[in-house]
């Protein structure tokens, strides 16, 4: 048997060489488009507050429209229509759920603290948390009643978080007036879930709004439901946030005038320094909360944050927190620092980096509320 070895020319012919790439990958592991850096360095911050700044007052103005137009919102004047639903006796406070017009669009329940004796009060508009927990939102700040499943749920997030008190509640205690709301998506405003996020968003964007700029239009409508209040002293209110509260709360400062001064825990730092590999802010579904779509073109958060300048302002933060890297929260503080410095008033920003991570203990809330007894004694 024989066999012919003799094969064609081509059977150990060089492969082809490849045809040039015209395009690297898009995406990184973490998500972000591959051109991060550029797109980083585009991030010049036009409106922010420079030397350069003459006119204080125009500089804020001209901040203020912009981060109102880039909320897709359409401010309206609406009668708020408060209806007392409940209430209970908590001893040296009436604890209230109110309904009450918070928009034109909806119709909201709120929990309520009114002290009791004669006013008109000091008082402070809570807001909520993310957490990534939906079926509570007011309830996490203010102890709720005949609710027994939320009144279990917040009591596990206020062991969590907040030293097992209700902040507003420790508030009140002390002779303010209190008021939490849902915002879209939470408590009786639900139900969504983490992964809903991103289709409420897209939903609402297709009709026209925004689901930050919905948030930020509300709660700019909750402060001044709070100042509208009998019981209220509108020269003594204030806006308090932890977590996703805090951008809450010192943009509601920004944006606001019923808002005098603000407590914002644990959430402030450039932009840049958050969107990087590792960071919660990647993750996309609960970043659409604070997502104001081509803000960052102008204005980065510290930027926001200053519009409120010069407000009494104080803002927490802990060394070991994961979503918010020390050096990160300090580059964003020195950066408001100035100013309030260039208002004239450089003591009513104040800053505190304690020991600890994601929370606001008791001794924080201690703090926090002792602070703001001492900015209302210090107002002229």
């Amino acid at each position: 048997m024989s066999f012919n070895l003799c094969m064609s020319s081509n059977t150990f012919a060089s492969p082809p060489v490849p045809s040039p790439r015209y395009q690297t990958e898009g995406v990184t592991p973490d998500l972000l488009p591959v051109m991060v850096d550029q797109l980083k360095a585009r991030m010049t911050y036009p409106m922010a507050w420079s030397s350069d700044v003459e006119d204080l007052v125009q500089w804020r103005r001209k901040g203020q429209e912009k981060l109102w137009s880039l909320t897709w919102q359409v401010p309206t004047s609406v009668p708020f229509d408060p209806v007392v639903v409940d209430e209970v006796d908590r001893g040296t406070y009436i604890a209230r759920k109110v309904a009450f017009n918070l928009t034109q669009d909806s119709r909201v329940l709120g929990l309520l603290l009114i002290p009791k004796g004669s006013g008109p009060f000091p008082s402070a508009v809570f807001y909520h948390d993310h957490g990534a927990r939906f079926d509570i939102g007011k309830e996490k700040l203010i102890r709720t009643w005949n609710d027994p499943y939320r009144l279990a749920a917040s009591q596990v997030w206020a062991e969590r978080y907040f030293s097992g008190r209700f902040p507003g509640d420790v508030l009140a205690e002390r002779g303010y007036m209190v008021l939490a709301v849902d915002a879209l998506g939470w408590g009786d405003r639900g139900p969504m879930s983490y992964e809903d996020q991103q289709a409420l968003a897209a939903n609402m964007a297709n009709l026209g709004s925004s689901m930050a700029g919905l948030m930020a239009y509300e709660d700019v409508r909750a402060a001044e439901f709070l100042a509208a209040q009998p019981e209220t002293d509108a020269e003594r209110v204030a806006a308090i946030g932890f977590s996703m509260g805090a951008f809450r709360a010192w943009q509601a400062a920004a944006l606001s005038d019923a808002v005098k001064a603000s407590i914002a825990i644990n959430w402030m730092a450039p932009a840049k320094q958050l969107m990087v590999p590792g960071n919660n802010q990647l993750r996309g579904g609960s970043a659409w909360q604070m997502l104001h779509p081509g803000l960052l073109r102008f204005l980065d958060y510290p930027d926001v944050a200053s519009l409120a300048a010069p407000k009494p302002m104080l803002l927490l933060a802990g060394d070991q927190d994961p979503l918010f890297p020390p050096e990160a929260v300090y580059q964003a503080w020195d950066k408001m620092a100035k100013v309030w410095k260039a208002w004239g008033y450089p003591d009513r920003l104040s800053v505190k980096m304690w020991s600890g991570s994601h929370v606001f203990i008791d001794q924080q809330q201690d703090y926090a509320y002792d602070w703001l007894t001492r900015m209302w004694s210090a107002a002229p």
